[in-house]
Formats: C-alpha cells, sequence, structure tokens
C-alpha cells in the first residue's frame, strides 16, 4: 500500500501565485536559491495533516502578498487504492476550510486519512530549549499513531483555559471547578497514555532497525511534582492543587507540563549535551523510527518533509538516509539548495527546481 501526493496545485499562497506540480510516490527533491519558495511548498504539504502545519502559521500568515486574496491549495491524495480529493482554502484571513472529496471535514479528519512527518531547521534547537516545543514534537509524533490525540489535546486545553480564567479571577467555589477537572481529567490521562504507546512504538521500531543514524532513548517526565496518569488520580490531584493554582493563577498539574528527555544510546549522553551534528541525527533518527513504526502498522510509510536536511550531512549520511527512505517506500519532500544534494538519489527520485521571477515562485521537473 502506498500513501502519496499525486498533483499538488497552489493558488495565491505565499511566494506560490500559481503553481501546479504531478508527482508519483517516488521521493520529491527540490532545489533552488534561498528565498525561492521551497519551503513555501513544502509547508502546502504540512496542511494535509491536522494542525497549523509545519511552520504553525495563521491562515492570514500564507496569504501572497500583496494581493491578499486569500489562498487555496488542491491535491490528489494516494491511500492505497484510493483517491481522494483534498482542498484547503482561506478568504480574508479567515480560517482554513477543509474539503475532502468534494465535502466540508473538520481538519481532525485529516489524521485519518494521512499521515504526515517534517523536520525543519527550527527543530535543530528541540532539546536545548524549553518543554513546550519538545511536548509538541511528542504530540505530533503520537498524532500519527493515534488520530484521536488532537481532538484529545483540544478538549484538554479548552477545558483548561475555562478552569485557568477560574483561578486568575479568583473564585473558590468548588462548584465551578468539578466539571472542568473531570473533562481535565480524562482527556489528560487518554493523552498521556498515547504518549506512552508512541514512545513503546519508536522504542520498538529503533531497536530493530539497521541504520547509520544514531538512536535516542526516550523518556517522559514531568515538569515538577510527579503526575498522576489515572483519571481519578489526576481529577484528584487537580481539586488538590486548587490553592497552588489559585496562587499562581495557573493549572501547575496535568500533562501540559509533561517534558520529554532524550539520551543519546550509545554514549549515554543526554540530547541537550551532545554536539550540534549529533543533535540533528537523533532527530532525523526520530523520524525515520517513527515512519518505520507507521509503515510496520499501517502498511503504508508517511508522507515525509525534510526542509534543508541534506545540508548538515556529509555525503555518505546523505546516501544512508536516501537509502532508508526508498527503502520504505516513503513519499520524501526534501529542499536543498543545489542539486549536487541530491546526486545519490538519482532516478529513484523526481527532481523539481523552484526559481523566483518578478517576485513569483516557479516550480518546473527536472531531468537527472
Amino acid at each position: 500500500m502506498s500513501l502519496h501526493l499525486t498533483r499538488l496545485t497552489l493558488s495565491h499562497f505565499r511566494s506560490h501565485r500559481d503553481a501546479s506540480v504531478e508527482v508519483d510516490a517516488r521521493p520529491v527533491a527540490l532545489y533552488g536559491p534561498n528565498g525561492a519558495g521551497k519551503t513555501n511548498l513544502i509547508e502546502a504539504v504540512s496542511l494535509f495533516s491536522p494542525g497549523r502545519g509545519m511552520r504553525r502559521a495563521s491562515a492570514q500568515e500564507m496569504v501572497r502578498r500583496p494581493e491578499a486574496l486569500g489562498w487555496k491549495i488542491e491535491g490528489l491524495l494516494q491511500t492505497g487504492d484510493a483517491l481522494h480529493e483534498v482542498s484547503f482554502r482561506s478568504e480574508a484571513g479567515a480560517a482554513r476550510q477543509v474539503q475532502i472529496d468534494g465535502k466540508a471535514a473538520p481538519q481532525v479528519a485529516l489524521g485519518r486519512l494521512a499521515r504526515v512527518l517534517w523536520l525543519i531547521p527550527s527543530m535543530d534547537r528541540l532539546w536545548i530549549e524549553g518543554p513546550e516545543g519538545r511536548r509538541r514534537f511528542l504530540d505530533r509524533m503520537t498524532l500519527s499513531f493515534f488520530p484521536d490525540h488532537a481532538e484529545l489535546t483540544l478538549g484538554y486545553e479548552k477545558a483548561m483555559r475555562e478552569r485557568n480564567r477560574l483561578l486568575r479571577d479568583q473564585v473558590r467555589d468548588g462548584f465551578w471547578y468539578a466539571a472542568l477537572e473531570g473533562q481535565m481529567a480524562e482527556a489528560g490521562a487518554a493523552l498521556q497514555a498515547n504518549r506512552r504507546a508512541a514512545l513503546a512504538r519508536l522504542a520498538e521500531a529503533q531497536a530493530g532497525a539497521e541504520t547509520q543514524f544514531p538512536t535516542a532513548e526516550l523518556e517522559l517526565v514531568d515538569a515538577d511534582t510527579p503526575m498522576p496518569e489515572e483519571t481519578a488520580a489526576l481529577r484528584a490531584a487537580l481539586e488538590a492543587s486548587r490553592p497552588r493554582d489559585l496562587a499562581a493563577g495557573r493549572t501547575l498539574v496535568g500533562p501540559h507540563r509533561a517534558d520529554l528527555r532524550g539520551v543519546f544510546a550509545a554514549k549515554g549522553v543526554p540530547a541537550e549535551d551532545c554536539s550540534t551534528g549529533e543533535q540533528k541525527a537523533l532527530l532525523i533518527s526520530l523520524i525515520l523510527a517513527n515512519a518505520r513504526a507507521l509503515a510496520q502498522e499501517t502498511g503504508a510509510a508517511p508522507i515525509l518533509l525534510l526542509d534543508e536536511v541534506a545540508a548538515h550531512l556529509d555525503a555518505a549520511r546523505r546516501a544512508a538516509l536516501y537509502d532508508e527512505i526508498c527503502a520504505l517506500g516513503a513519499q520524501a519532500w526534501m529542499t536543498g539548495t543545489g542539486p549536487e544534494l541530491f546526486a545519490e538519489l538519482g532516478e529513484r527520485a523526481q527532481h523539481l527546481e523552484v526559481t523566483e521571477r518578478d517576485g513569483q515562485s516557479l516550480v518546473e521537473n527536472r531531468p537527472v
């Protein structure tokens, strides 16, 4: 079974006024000068999964300037034997609307249709910055295994926002908190269970793989005090934490306080203490493990988006990465500044050149 885009059309999206590409299931090598619009193209592909895409941008930020006419993305998505028409549009900066096979659909429906994983340069600092980015990284991996994870996250965050409003207003009547804490406990326990199950799948995929990339041992930890993970215990912890939370004006216990720790397995060194190159290699290893686990579980490798990944690897590691992607059978969209960065792929990939002319991005197929 194969999961891949066969056609992608952009209208007034970022730097692309009007672009259309037709591709097959092979990896897609995108090359061209900086600022030409390569990342904008793969950002459009990232919208085929739930959420705000790989840049976490608003619909307003994605509009092409100076026209600001709104934007539209259309794609043909092959999922096994089925072909789905998927489109996104935003008018006048409004939230984007999703259609699947001509019918309006919520964003969460995309998670049941396609799995999309990405690695972008801003993630290179994952191990040395705050826990929020690591939670988001973990939740993206978890969502790839459990499509309902997005709904659980939205439900938990909505209830927590309401509880935080009560805390800021210094409401002390327990009646107002009880229902919200029940919702948070139910969704929060399911969130943590999904996260742990995802980490187990990743560990299994890493253990069974032959790869030239270093593996990471991952652990889900709490920000401060241990957090109960069963529904009843989490609800009790939220109730017991009300005095402390009232003083802080926010919720101080729950899965939104969790953190992801990584250790370079072969060296026993925490990921945050590794070199920049080692940290990058660990990230690539995790994305590949995620893809392998999904391929084993669903029968189809996910779509991969790897922005500027080749520039950080020597020729041997680039070749190893390309070999692993091709062995997976994944449609990987990869960007780089020149065709030489994808020379090891040869005819195993399709090559597209992205250039900029008169303020407009142009995309053309190029022979190997």
